[in-house]
């Protein structure tokens, strides 16, 4: 493990939502709401209508432009991510996962929560100048941002279908060249 378990959970939860936005958008309604609370459950206050659906679209952005920032300018979102709300630190430990920090209260909307613990998550990334295991996927046609968490950080892709695409792609060229 590379970094703690809630801290890989945070990254993982941003990665989804920010690459949601791309083609095709996985994030356009309640459904979709519903499928990324069924991959990442959140605690606390969820309204599950469409403001915050809406809430979490706006977000996506903000949360690419965190996770790809170079070490100090995310250092900065950071910052500026902290700032704009409440705090209120409390260890936590519930539905099967031991102690944790909720940096704001559970009753906060859940893109701010969203937002503060992708904060607190790229803290400990910055802290152990790991930034370079957030990178845009390596496959030409994708967009979509890649979280390495392996040990030997081998992993270029942001999903299986963009790996497999491309070494099927350097098996036909291999054949072609034969």
């Amino acid at each position: 493990m590379i970094f703690t378990d809630d801290t890989e959970e945070a990254l993982r939860s941003a990665v989804w939502l920010a690459n949601s936005a791309e083609q095709p958008d996985t994030l356009v309604d309640l459904d979709d709401e519903h499928a990324f609370l069924q991959e990442f459950p959140y605690t606390g206050r969820l309204d599950r209508d469409e403001e915050e659906v809406a809430s979490l679209r706006r977000l996506r952005p903000r949360l690419r432009e965190m996770l790809l920032a170079p070490r100090d300018e995310m250092a900065d979102h950071v910052n500026d991510a902290l700032a704009e709300s409440r705090l209120t630190p409390a260890l936590r430990r519930h539905d099967g996962v031991d102690w944790h920090l909720h940096a704001v209260a559970d009753d906060h909307p859940l893109a701010e929560r969203v937002l503060v613990e992708t904060a607190m998550a790229l803290i400990d990334v910055i802290r152990a100048d790991e930034g370079s295991r957030l990178t845009v996927c390596a496959d030409d046609t994708c967009q979509s941002i890649s979280l390495d968490l392996s040990r030997n950080r081998s992993k270029r892709y942001c999903s299986t279908t963009c790996a497999n695409r491309n070494a099927v792609a350097a098996y036909r060229a291999r054949l072609a060249a034969h």
